[in-house]
Order: structure tokens, then sequence, then C-alpha cells
């Protein structure tokens, strides 16, 4: 094992998103790939399929990611929150903080070599999702420890792989709902926690996504003292999904008389394509349709408390290295 006052590498770890338009079909591409969340037929066939499939819906992704201003701002979202950890780590020790993305630059290798250049002496791999599933965290930390194998056999690696109620997370959520509830004028207020979907059949096989989702909710209401409501984005495929999908949640509040709601990215921690696009110009236009005012909850993004909870993280881990 390293010695406990070496250096020690940080990554951020999340799942990338395409910088332009030109990126789209092979993040796509990238995506598809992943036999670990999709089995596109016999094992042989999973990289050809994957580009048909990519190539198909290049389109309409390019169509959305234009209306966000031509790519997703995650990379540059999360490189920010990595200096801003590294930066807050400074009385503590020294650490440098990296980030890795699971389907586009930088990737788990490019990470890897950046912090092997600067001489860590280990790694603590912590995860942007709060949530645990196979599909996120579980194909991301696989994908990473190959890399790591590979260029750096045996480097000692910790591991953050979820952290559902963290308090200082918990705390910039409350934080971010009650300021969100500020904008309207009316008391009365439907918080809808959307939070990204999965097949049912993860959840059957034993996933803790649902459960760590409700841990956060619960943990939130035990501060603010409101009751929200749980719903699932971004469907895709002929599969059994989680339920309610968030459209379907918007139909039920409308049909109970609902008027404005306050929906909390709860799965998410940094803006992009689900957050900037998916609730803010899909779902807003569609609670419009619907006769309801739909505002979206601030992302933790750069959020002070949250920023701390991400070097809380790191600090507990390096107690335990």
């Amino acid at each position: 094992m390293a010695a406990k006052n070496c250096k020690t590498g940080v990554i951020l770890l999340n799942m990338g998103g395409p910088d332009t338009l030109d990126d789209v079909q092979p993040f796509l591409y990238n995506l598809f790939c992943d036999r670990q969340i999709i089995r596109l037929g016999p094992a042989f066939l999973q990289k050809p399929l994957a580009w048909l499939i990519s190539r198909r819906r290049a389109a309409k992704s390019k169509a959305n990611y234009a209306k966000i201003g031509g790519g997703s701002p995650l990379k540059t979202i999360t490189g920010l929150q990595a200096k801003a950890l590294e930066e807050s780590l400074q009385k503590d020790g020294e650490y440098a903080v990296a980030i890795a993305m699971r389907y586009w630059h930088p990737l788990a290798d490019e990470a890897i070599r950046s912090l092997l250049r600067q001489r860590v002496g280990r790694i603590i791999l912590l995860t942007l999702y709060p949530h645990f599933s196979k599909a996120t965290t579980g194909s991301s930390l696989s994908h990473f420890r190959n890399c790591l194998s590979r260029l750096a056999p045996g480097f000692p690696l910790k591991v953050i792989a979820s952290w559902p109620a963290q308090p200082s997370y918990i705390k910039a959520l409350a934080g971010n709902i009650a300021d969100g509830l500020q904008a309207f004028e009316s008391p009365e207020v439907a918080v809808v926690y959307s939070a990204h979907s999965l097949p049912l059949s993860f959840i059957k096989e034993g996933d803790p996504y649902v459960d760590h989702l409700k841990e956060t909710i619960l943990a939130i209401e035990n501060i603010t003292g409101i009751q929200g409501r749980l719903c699932y984005q971004s469907r895709s495929g002929p599969v059994e999904w989680l339920s309610p999908s968030t459209p379907e949640m918007l139909e039920q509040l409308a049909a109970e008389g609902c008027k404005n709601i306050l929906m909390v990215p709860i799965s998410f921690v940094s803006d992009h394509i689900e957050t900037l696009f998916e609730i803010s110009i899909l779902y807003r236009e569609k609670a419009e349709h619907l006769g309801m005012h739909l505002q979206a909850c601030s992302s933790l993004n750069l959020n002070p408390t949250f920023i701390a909870a991400l070097r809380e993280l790191v600090l507990e881990e390096s107690k335990n290295s």
C-alpha cells in the first residue's frame, strides 16, 4: 500500500456527453456498445448494431443538443467541480483531482495517465452518481478498473460507489428546493423528484437504485417537511421501465388540479441534456399544455455545500486508505 502522506489522486466519475454536434453520433455509439447495460443480440453483433442505432438516432439527438447550445456542458461543469474540489482540499493534504467520463472524453485512461504523471501514490474514485445502479456506476467502475489494471496493475484504488444520504449533499438539495419554492407566487406547489429511469428488470435483479433514491428523498423531507413525488425520465426502448414516467406524473398532477410544479432533478448533480432540454424545455412545455406552471429546481453544479459534500466524502475515504 502507498504511504498515507503521499499525494492522493481523486477522479470524479461521470457519464459524459458530446461536446459538439459532430460528437453526438460517436458518443451514442460508445453508449450502445456498452454490453453491460444493453445487449444488442449476440456479442459479435454489438458493435455493428450500436453503429446502426447511433446513426439512426443521431439526427434527433443533435436537434435536442442544438436547443441547449450545441453540445453537452457536462465536461465543463465536471471539470469546474474537480477544480473546486481540489482547491477545497488544499489544507487537508496533497490532492490532485481529475475527471473521467464513461462514454466521451476525457475517458478513464486519460484520467489515469494524468494522475500517474503527477506521481500520485493512490487513487480515490468518486462516482458522481449518488445512487448506485449497475447501468451507471457499475458499468463505469468496471470499465475504470479494466483501464487501471492495464495501465498500472496493482495500483492502490479506493472507490466511493454511492452516497445517497451524505449530509452536505442532502443539505444542498434541500437548500435548492427552498430557493426554488420562492419563485412561485402561490404556496401551493407540488415538489416532483425526477430521476433517470431504468429497466424494471434491473430492480428485480437486486439493483439498489430505487432504494437509494428513496433514501435521499426521505432525508430531504426530514429537513424541508415537504412531501414530494418520485417519477422517472429518459426512457428508450421496448422494455418495461420504472414508473410512473415523468410525462405520466405531469398528466396525473393535472388531473388532480395541480397548478404549480417544482421539478427536482434528483439523480443528477450537474446540468446536462436531461435537465436543460428534457426538464426545462420538454416537460415545461407539456406542463403548460396541461395548464400548469413548471419550474426546474437548480442543479447542484458548483453549489458550495455540494462541493463540501465531495470534500467530506474524499476525506472520509482518505482516513480509511
